[in-house]
């Protein structure tokens, strides 16, 4: 099982002054915490994509590749690239790069995106939401598979068997499929023979088990190998030496964050109730000890029948930089050690694990 942490380079406004993180100060911590991740031993870092003044994101690959030069060993990757508003082929070209420049560690995750501000920043239409996606996602990976492609669609200039490159490092680059809650999405990616990634924000992990066996149904429905199936996992995480100081740091960013997110999208005001309930057995935040991220992620793992990856999405503790640097610490040489313990004895136990 991967362990890992997504970022999307987030900053926030210190309560005490009022003020906007410096966008220099916030990108080299950004490179500080992926940096810190490979020397805990954690398998993967991935950066978002977004389009807003409160992101430093906008690039992915380029931050990426500036974290390449800093690491040896993480795998990077995005988390998601807006792939309906992006070009399949320039998005191919950059993680290849990015691939080369990293020595083989690049991967993609491609989504449509729960933001949608770089569809009309990219002059596409959002009644299209799911028509890009689907048009481009087959696009990936027919210049995955080959160089030099004949091809046409709706929403791109034809191909006519120009030569796409550089080529990555790896045989195959990796492309996962990044689904947020609806069953199209996981049918699709299981009918792909895609990785999946389940984005959790919020609600409970068990509401997304019968979206997960949609994947899997559509998998085996496609004839694809069993053996070759991973699921990973996107949440809300933070990890403290208790449960109480892992609240703590997380709580303030988070509900910036989602108060912001709110005013947007019409939602109500987050509150502390929701953030303690969240954190609880059934909620869907990986926050708190090593011994109590650690239990959920088994739990989730035991629930979902395999986990093949957990990403903490951490940024809204972007102020705590202590405590943020604690957290990747606790994350690698903690947490991660015990959930693959359990996992070794689950299999000599002969329990499924991923």
């Amino acid at each position: 099982m991967e362990i890992g942490i997504d970022s999307f380079a987030m900053r926030l406004t210190d309560p005490s002054t009022g003020r906007l993180q410096s966008a220099i100060d916030r990108m080299e911590s950004v490179l500080f915490e992926i940096e810190l991740a490979d020397q805990v031993g954690l398998d993967v870092f991935g950066m978002g994509e977004h389009h807003r003044e409160n992101a430093l994101d906008s690039a992915p690959a380029v931050i990426l590749a500036a974290a390449a030069a800093r690491t040896k060993s993480i795998k990077l990757t995005s988390a998601v690239a807006v792939l309906s508003a992006a070009d399949p082929v320039r998005l191919f070209q950059e993680f290849s790069t990015l691939d080369l420049v990293s020595h083989g560690r690049a991967e993609i995750v491609v989504g449509r995106g729960s933001s949608v501000e770089a569809y009309p920043l990219f002059g596409f239409d959002l009644r299209d939401y799911d028509a890009l996606f689907a048009e481009k996602v087959d696009l990936l990976l027919k210049i995955r598979a080959q160089p030099n492609i004949k091809w046409q669609g709706r929403f791109r200039p034809a191909l006519n068997g120009e030569g796409i490159f550089p080529r990555p490092h790896q045989v195959t680059l990796p492309i996962w499929l990044g689904a947020g809650g609806t069953p199209e999405s996981f049918v699709r990616a299981g009918t792909l023979g895609l990785p999946l990634m389940v984005a959790v924000i919020g609600g409970g992990f068990e509401r997304f088990l019968p979206l997960v066996d949609l994947y899997r149904r559509a998998w085996l429905a496609e004839g694809h190998s069993p053996a070759n199936q991973r699921i990973g996992v996107h949440a809300l995480g933070f990890v403290g030496e208790s449960d109480e100081a892992a609240k703590e740091a997380f709580f303030p960013g988070w509900f910036q964050m989602f108060t912001e997110a709110g005013k947007e999208r019409g939602w109500p005001s987050p509150t502390r109730a929701q953030f303690d309930h969240m954190c609880g057995p059934n909620g869907a935040f990986l926050v708190g000890s090593p011994k109590t991220v650690a239990a959920k992620m088994l739990h989730v793992n035991r629930t979902f029948a395999g986990v093949s990856r957990f990403a903490l999405q951490m940024s809204t503790a972007a102020l705590e930089t202590e405590a943020m640097k604690r957290s990747i610490e606790l994350l690698g040489t903690a947490v991660a050690p015990l959930v693959r313990q359990q996992s070794r004895l689950n299999v000599q136990t002969g329990q499924h694990s991923p």
